[in-house]
């Protein structure tokens, strides 16, 4: 009788059926683990791609940000203990920015940490305007005094964003934060002589870093007036005296001067093409508390409580060198009376609906004074006798003389410098000794600056 295999038969295929369902399932189980992995995956790559490299703005700037993207750490930079783009970011950007008189001012302070710039956020800020800082806390010189105003400053409820001019998208969310009324462009690369050791500098923030900010201003609405730091070199190998807005300004002695003669240029096609309200403030060595330590006033007073021989610089044909010396607080009242009487921008959305106000103003004291006599003042002040070491002036930029010429800037806005020379370093040195904890000869008991003033 044959034998039935019907039944292993049936089994067998039972078994292979079985095998088929179980690798099937397998296989769909592994297909949706890796579809799963592999969109984790694409997440993760679009937010490290977003968070470095943020898209650009509708507004055109785009020339700048393919040089000046940031990775995530240099773009989310920590201002305070608030991450730039947080919502506890946003709500100290507007507190500070925010006026506290009827009709004040919104003003965005470039170079906020500045010597200037520190020195007008105060004024601003104690008038009830509204003001938050802007600076990159660079190193061309002791970076530990712009944070000491930066600490002044916010104890007076300032807020300095740290950040550069060159980036785009920063500016471009400040203004998305905050409908700015008015910009204080203080922010600059400074000094004469450093443009012959790293003139690339001052290309990057005097003038890219300028045209950053003003295609910024242009294609927001509404656009602010601003009012910018331009500077007395501009008259560079000018031999009108005394120097008026009128007087030539196209034969530059410096980069430095020729960067900001170009910011003068750039500000008109601005106002021209846009009608962006426009001011440009040529200043006069100015000095004070609260300094730059490269300027001579500074290392001066330095040098000579130190003991070191200090030059004294006389012209190639052996004359005094002389500069208009303008005290801070001069600066600052010319500064706020610029703002006052900045009309309103014309344009709108990056488009000039009408004429636009466009003006340039000398801010100095209007008495030259020898750089010998400057020397005399302090040794008097410090009780310090300096030594002295004359040389000629290196063909390095620096220009003999300044001596402005405020008729303009009075008959506007009523600009009058009030402070001399001597009043004015004997309040720097006063600062300077107790600043730097230094007890000096002639008084062993110095009062606090003033910070609020």
């Amino acid at each position: 009788m044959p034998t039935d295999t019907s039944k292993p038969m049936k089994l067998e295929r039972y078994n292979s059926y079985i095998r088929k369902v179980h690798s099937t399932k397998l296989l769909n189980a592994s297909s949706k683990f890796l579809f799963r992995v592999t969109l984790l995956i694409a997440l993760v790559l679009i937010l490290f791609f977003t968070i470095n490299y943020p898209p650009l703005s509708d507004n055109t700037h785009s020339a700048p940000h393919h040089h000046h993207r940031h990775s995530f750490l240099s773009t989310s930079l920590f201002s305070g203990s608030s991450l730039v783009g947080g919502a506890a970011w946003e709500k100290q950007v507007r507190h500070s920015s925010t006026p506290r008189r009827v009709n004040g001012f919104s003003v965005l302070v470039t170079g906020a940490a500045g010597f200037i710039g520190s020195h007008c956020s105060l004024a601003l800020k104690k008038r009830g305007d509204g003001v938050l800082g802007l600076d990159n806390f660079n190193d061309y010189y002791d970076p530990s005094l712009k944070r000491a105003r930066q600490n002044l400053l916010s104890k007076h409820q300032i807020f300095i964003v740290e950040g550069d001019l060159n980036d785009g998208p920063l500016l471009t969310k400040l203004f998305d934060v905050v409908p700015f009324t008015h910009v204080l462009h203080l922010a600059a690369q400074a000094g004469v002589r450093y443009a012959m050791q790293n003139p690339q500098s001052y290309v990057k923030s005097n003038i890219a870093g300028f045209v950053n900010l003003l295609e910024v201003a242009k294609a927001v609405n509404p656009q602010p007036a601003i009012v910018w730091a331009s500077s007395s070199s501009v008259y560079g190998l000018n031999t009108e005296n005394p120097f008026s807005e009128r007087d030539r300004t196209d034969r530059p002695a410096s980069l430095y001067a020729a960067t900001k003669k170009a910011g003068e240029e750039i500000a008109h096609t601005y106002n021209h093409i846009y009608g962006l309200s426009l001011t440009g403030l040529r200043f006069f060595t100015v000095y004070g508390p609260w300094g730059r330590p490269d300027m001579a006033y500074f290392f001066f007073t330095k040098d000579i409580l130190q003991g070191k021989p200090i030059d004294i610089y006389r012209t190639q044909d052996q004359k005094a060198v002389a500069r208009d010396f303008t005290y801070i607080d001069d600066v600052v009242k010319g500064c706020l009376g610029a703002l006052d009487t900045a009309e309103k921008s014309t344009g709108s959305g990056g488009k000039k609906k009408g004429p636009a106000q466009l003006r340039v103003y000398n801010l100095g004291n209007t008495s030259p004074v020898p750089v010998g006599r400057l020397v005399s003042i302090l040794e008097g002040l410090l009780n310090t006798k300096a030594k002295k070491h004359v040389v000629t002036l290196p063909r390095n930029g620096d220009v003999p003389y300044t001596h402005a010429n405020v008729t303009l800037a009075y008959k506007d806005f009523g600009y009058k410098p009030t402070t001399d020379l001597s009043s004015g370093l004997r309040k720097f040195v006063k600062w300077y000794v107790n600043y730097f904890g230094i007890e000096s000869k002639h008084s062993k008991e110095t009062q606090h600056f003033d910070e609020s003033s």
